[in-house]
């Protein structure tokens, strides 16, 4: 929270523009997808470095060339969908959790990202996201999903992914992308405001034909095998 506060009061001179900005945005019908996700890709990298952190990425020549692929990352915390829209130049859709569809500017950036909001505890709607990612992914938007579920509050430690997380992308035969975080719970999910590295290792994806005789549930488990092992490799030599 103290760093939020101190990206906020750093950024009081433009925060009203932004604010505007988001609002028009919403706009879907007269803004494209890219016009749209460059203004979050442009501003998020000037608040970050406010909040005096550094993002470093690697990886970036993974990304398959076409569109149409989904990014599996650990989930950390409240910063890393930040870290991973300012490391990732092409639109991006983000999964969010239902409990923030009504809180003030993310439901605004849902609506710019024409994010998938889904609500775990409901099954029928649950497969209804599935559903509609499958039919956007196919149709060359990509997304971004945490398969944990939840943040796992274990630092670089990961949680089970859950299978289900990867129904989507085994309906659209699509390349998934495991995305390894590291020191990104530092940002807001402690009360921490030292300068801060934070890091996004995009890892090699797995395409239809690496998965397609695998389990769901095997898929997940390949992905957190991956990405555990790239953060514990990153983090012995940080």
């Amino acid at each position: 929270m103290k760093r939020i506060m101190l990206m906020v009061a750093r950024s009081l001179f433009n925060l009203p523009f932004w604010i505007i900005r988001i609002f028009r945005l919403c706009n879907i019908e007269k803004y494209d997808a890219q016009t749209r996700y460059a203004f979050l890709y442009k501003v998020i990298p000037i608040i970050t470095r406010r909040g005096r952190i550094r993002v470093h990425a690697t990886g970036i020549e993974n990304l398959p060339a076409e569109n149409g692929y989904i990014l599996f990352p650990n989930h950390q915390g409240l910063f890393d969908a930040l870290a991973i829209i300012q490391t990732h130049e092409r639109p991006l859709v983000t999964v969010m959790k239902k409990e923030v569809r009504n809180v003030f500017l993310i439901k605004q950036v849902i609506t710019m990202l024409q994010a998938e909001v889904i609500d775990r505890e409901d099954i029928r709607q649950s497969m209804q996201v599935i559903m509609n990612m499958t039919r956007r992914v196919k149709a060359g938007e990509n997304f971004v999903i945490f398969a944990e579920g939840t943040r796992s509050k274990q630092g670089n430690t990961l949680l089970d992914f859950k299978g289900g997380s990867f129904k989507s992308a085994m309906n659209a035969k699509c390349p998934i992308v495991p995305v390894a975080l590291i020191d990104s719970y530092k940002a807001f999910d402690t009360g921490s405001i030292r300068k801060l590295d934070v890091y996004v290792h995009y890892l090699k994806p797995l395409y239809y034909d690496d998965y397609k005789d695998m389990k769901s549930t095997e898929i997940a488990d390949l992905v957190v095998r991956m990405i555990q092992e790239k953060i514990n490799m990153k983090t012995s030599v940080i």
